[in-house]
């Protein structure tokens, strides 16, 4: 974990300076995330299984408008999680908002019928119970404010509405990180915290490829659904508009 950072005091009179947390933020586009966040004033929680790129990456970011602050997370391991989730609850006492960002296995050449099921297993780890994992361990921390947003970077991949036979492993862990977004924002609706899904669509970034959208158009969508200003819940949004589950 970095240096603990200042704690920002939150008063009824005073603006209320907002906790981002985003995992998987070292590069590609939970970094561009993290950037157009930390740019609307946010303190940033730059998420990374590699500290020290994580470090890297958060000093690129130095002189946004929010400070940026590189921590350890790897979501598949529930010690990091836990101890991220303490640390955050001693250094700031709330979280605000939070990208379920980290993602792996998008492989267009493999089948369900022929895959290995060890990546699947992984995906599964990584999309659906990596999420699960932060959003139990940090919603007490937003219960505290009546106050949340939470992303979960999905894609149009997943939408049962639709089907395909490439991806499978990426393809499936999306389809159950969708039906954990509604059921979690069905259990929250009222609350004042907020549980939607965004596509970012097919962006350019070292899993996606070449030939995608810029990143900075794919982070929009998500940082749209992460400063909501009114309490929409349990969609699947791209670009600011909702898309068939």
């Amino acid at each position: 974990m970095s240096r603990p950072a200042r704690r920002v005091p939150v008063t009824a009179t005073a603006p209320v300076y907002r906790v981002a947390l985003v995992s998987g933020a070292n590069r590609g586009l939970g970094f561009e995330v993290a950037r157009q966040l930390s740019e609307r004033g946010m303190t940033v929680l730059l998420g990374a299984r590699d500290f020290d790129k994580g470090l890297h990456a958060a000093r690129k970011l130095a002189g946004a408008a929010g400070e940026v602050i590189a921590v350890q997370l790897d979501v598949t391991q529930q010690d990091q999680v836990d101890t991220l989730a303490r640390w955050i609850e001693i250094t700031y006492g709330r979280l605000d908002v939070l990208v379920n960002n980290a993602g792996a296995h998008y492989d267009p050449a493999t089948r369900p019928a022929t895959t290995d099921i060890a990546p699947a297993r992984d995906a599964m780890d990584i999309h659906l119970f990596g999420s699960w994992r932060l959003c139990s361990a940090l919603l007490p921390l937003m219960h505290r404010h009546h106050y949340g947003r939470i992303v979960n970077v999905s894609s149009g991949c997943g939408a049962t509405a639709t089907g395909g036979a490439g991806c499978p492993a990426y393809r499936i862990s999306k389809a159950a990180l969708n039906s954990y977004t509604r059921s979690l924002a069905a259990e929250l609706d009222g609350s004042g915290i907020v549980v939607n899904a965004v596509c970012p669509g097919w962006v350019a970034t070292d899993m996606g490829g070449s030939g995608g959208r810029p990143v900075a158009d794919g982070a929009a969508g998500i940082v749209w659904a992460a400063c909501l200003p009114q309490p929409i819940t349990g969609g699947f949004f791209r670009d600011g508009q909702r898309i068939a589950w």
